[in-house]
């Protein structure tokens, strides 16, 4: 039986591995620190939700990846200190961030981490790595939908040029 056979779980991770887990749950740390800050910001009802839900899913993220390097005997990222609540009311106008920069930069910032989650399922041999990073890009997938929707339904998409006039095909 080889190194690599067996219990994905027994078998050691490598040098890609450690530092993608590492660096995406430092991400993921960062994500739910900023997250919480947007929903200090935020004013809409149904963004503060998708905000509750991407901090929830960004804490999952560092969680499960901090099980897998403490597992391998990997210092895991530090922690980020806790933000204390800030209300709505009290952020100056010109500080503020509007609820459209906020779906703009969540949506960007999602899809970013589905690239990710994708390069990290590429370069992965454990299994189960693969396999969680599957598991966190499905899960972006459906909140990459969600915040499409809502920004669609709000009127806050900026879509690129679209080609209204299509080119008439030519037969050669």
């Amino acid at each position: 039986m080889g190194i690599l056979s067996g219990n994905p779980k027994d078998e050691p991770l490598h040098y890609g591995e450690v530092y993608d887990v590492w660096s995406f749950s430092m991400k993921a740390k960062g994500c739910s620190s900023v997250y919480r800050a947007y929903s200090f910001h935020a004013g809409d009802k149904d963004l503060k939700a998708i905000l509750n839900d991407l901090i929830g899913q960004a804490e999952l993220e560092a969680k499960e990846c901090d099980a897998i390097l403490t597992n391998n005997d990997i210092v895991p990222s530090p922690a980020l200190p806790e933000r204390p609540e800030a209300k709505l009311a009290d952020i100056p106008m010109g500080a503020r961030i509007s609820d459209q920069e906020i779906a703009a930069l969540v949506a960007a910032d999602n899809v970013a981490s589905m690239v990710a989650c994708s390069q990290i399922m590429g370069k992965s041999i454990r299994e189960d790595i693969g396999a969680l990073f599957a598991k966190y890009h499905a899960t972006k997938t459906a909140l990459g939908l969600r915040i499409l929707e809502m920004n669609k339904a709000k009127g806050w998409l900026v879509p690129p040029p679209l080609q209204i006039k299509r080119p008439e095909p030519v037969n050669a």
